[in-house]
């Protein structure tokens, strides 16, 4: 399971990986975090689009992740399912990332940027040409009202942690906005480009009059973005249009985006029916995540006379993290010990033999597949950097700072040889005995009699094979799991309210992580309903180190802190790690388009944003390749 998090999807309204610094005079077309820009001012496009694809036609798409329903089309609120799409096709922001660049931006809403000179500041001003879909211009105090709403306990409370070091958005003029910071933080510029903007008036009635933030269900947004909403069925399907009067449809950025002219989703309530329907012809194309899905379910008559096309498309991004999490807000799983035994009983080698058809890498850090993890060296020693960052920590904190951090970074647990599943139990039940659980009357037992008993939250029953066969290895140990599939409404209400013991979870990566570093690991989002902070990560190491990473002046800074925050992470055994796959797997129909992929995207937004529909007379998939 894909976290369902605010965050992540704001940031894609951008595309953004990073972020520049640019200081002095305005005329700034884009920022570099990290050297240089890729697109000269003036280009024409990115590289990645076709700038000249055929435009029109509708594209049909079904469930872009575990929602199987949606109540509401409000996605920045906390309480209920955003419908499928509204953020991505509807809301703009001021600054819009390459998705073939590591840490560039370049502008959209606004069309001209700068940092100022003791970088406390940013300024923005916004393209004269911008228009909401009511067609109101818009203006700095629209930008306000979006920041100010936002920070609000009306919105979700991710926001009030991503932003905690702006200190306020100022109106400078009609079309000019400032943002003020309350310290130097090169990503705050990229944090503010990318937040979603939206009018004052929407929700309201011509006399100003409306619900709060927090109340909007089915007021339609009004936005910035190329789309309109045209029908929908609540909780089962929705309709998009594209919007006659989009101010932006010129923009070099925009360039080769968006060809379709209608955007149809259509929920569908379990894999099963999901791929039955794709192959009955109900929608256009399928993002797959199971190996076993892919493997044994796109074959039949369509795939073999070409009607129907399965395909691997390569990617550059990081796998980050994703495995079984642990809630350490519950007493059972408080033992570092405990949770290093956990890790043990997983076979990934028994699993990607048997149950994966062998697709699958382990993972093996916080930062997998990326330069940011300190396990981009096996079984590396911190460099001289990283223990400058590491060893004031294991002096200032010492419990805190998990054991052998500062040795060579942890190898995944292995069942090949000489290794086996056996040895590693057999080591698991020596760490639960360090840790006061011993087997007793029939299962394994603190010194208070207490059973090591916990459920697994599952939220699709996507899992359920696999949690079956972790829990057999546990309850050699003689824990007790019990799998509890729940639907996604209350599985996200369940996580908002750390009301769960294990999961399921993806944790979306980054080639230049940042503030949403506090979200996810800070000790303060650890006690804030909704933060990202589901596994309860409490640690002043941590939190200096997500410092130390928001603070990086350099990418060789950034590589340091990450990859010494990546240690201390793994070494403390929040998370049972799980496997990841270098391709993004799509099946489509053969009359869809697309150009090369770039290096770093996501295959829904990547298909939402730039693919087309060949015309009749030239129906093969990837014309203008």
């Amino acid at each position: 399971m894909i976290r369902p998090l605010l965050l992540p999807l704001i940031l894609s309204l951008s595309v953004l990986t990073g972020w520049s610094v640019s200081t002095g005079a305005l005329a700034a077309h884009g920022f570099a975090q990290y050297g240089d820009l890729q697109y000269p001012p003036g280009f024409k496009h990115f590289s990645y689009v076709n700038p000249n694809a055929p435009k029109g036609g509708t594209i049909f798409l079904p469930n872009p992740d575990r929602r199987t329903s949606f109540d509401k089309f409000n996605p920045f609120s906390m309480k209920g399912v955003a419908a499928p799409g509204v953020a991505q096709l509807m809301f703009e922001s001021l600054l819009i990332g390459s998705a073939d660049e590591v840490a560039s931006s370049y502008g959209l809403l606004a069309d001209d940027v700068s940092l100022a000179k003791d970088e406390l500041s940013v300024t923005f001003r916004l393209n004269p040409l911008a228009r909401f879909n009511d067609n109101s211009p818009v203006l700095a105090k629209d930008i306000k009202y979006s920041f100010d709403t936002l920070m609000s306990k009306l919105a979700s409370p991710q926001f009030r942690t991503v932003y905690a070091d702006v200190k306020q958005a100022v109106i400078i003029s009609e079309r000019v906005i400032r943002f003020d910071f309350h310290r130097k933080n090169t990503e705050l510029p990229l944090l503010v480009g990318s937040m979603p903007i939206f009018s004052e008036k929407w929700g309201k009635d011509a006399q100003g009059a409306g619900k709060p933030f927090n109340q909007f269900t089915f007021e339609k947004p009004i936005a910035s973005g190329p789309y309109l909403i045209e029908s929908y069925d609540i909780g089962k399907n929705i309709v998009f249009k594209k919007n006659p009067e989009y101010w932006g449809a010129e923009l070099n950025v925009r360039v080769g985006f968006f060809n379709f002219e209608k955007v149809s989703y259509r929920l569908y309530k379990d894999d099963t029916a999901r791929i039955e329907a794709f192959k009955a012809g109900e929608f256009d194309t399928l993002v797959e995540y199971r190996a076993k899905n892919w493997a044994k379910s796109y074959v039949g008559p369509k795939f073999r006379d070409g009607t129907l096309k399965k395909q691997h498309f390569q990617h550059r991004n990081g796998a980050g993290m994703q495995g079984f999490v642990m809630n350490t807000r519950h007493p059972i799983f408080k033992d570092q010990r405990v949770r290093q035994a956990l890790t043990l009983a997983l076979d990934f080698e028994w699993m990607n033999r048997q149950l994966f058809y062998g697709q699958y890498h382990r993972i093996d850090s916080y930062f997998s597949n990326s330069e940011l993890g300190a396990s981009f060296e096996a079984g590396s020693l911190p460099s001289a950097q990283e223990r400058k960052l590491l060893e004031p920590l294991q002096k200032a904190y010492p419990q805190h700072f998990p054991k052998n951090a500062l040795g060579p970074m942890l190898l995944p647990v292995t069942t090949e040889e000489p290794s086996s599943l056996r040895q590693n139990l057999r080591k698991a039940r020596e760490l639960l005995a360090q840790a006061g659980w011993v087997y007793k009357d029939g299962a394994l037992r603190n010194a208070q009699g207490q059973a090591f008993h916990f459920e697994f939250m599952d939220d699709g029953g996507a899992m359920s094979r696999l949690v079956s066969a972790y829990a057999r290895n546990l309850e050699k140990l003689g824990m007790k799991v019990d799998i509890r599939t729940t639907d996604y409404a209350l599985y996200q209400k369940r996580l908002e309210e750390f009301d769960f013991q294990m999961t399921s979870m993806k944790f979306p990566d980054s080639q230049s992580p940042g503030n949403e570093l506090w979200d996810r690991y800070g000790s303060q989002s650890a006690t804030t309903k909704g933060s990202d902070n589901i596994l309860g990560v409490q640690s002043p190491v941590v939190d200096a180190l997500i410092s130390s990473i928001v603070k990086a002046q350099t990418r060789k800074d950034l590589i340091t802190a990450t990859r010494a925050l990546d240690r201390v992470l793994t070494h403390s055994y929040y998370i049972v790690p799980h496997w990841y796959s270098a391709t993004h797997r799509v099946a489509y129909k053969s009359d869809m388009g697309f150009s090369i992929p770039p290096n770093y995207f996501a295959a829904e937004s990547w298909i939402l944003s730039t693919w087309w529909r060949n015309p009749p007379s030239n129906s093969q998939a990837g014309a203008g390749r």
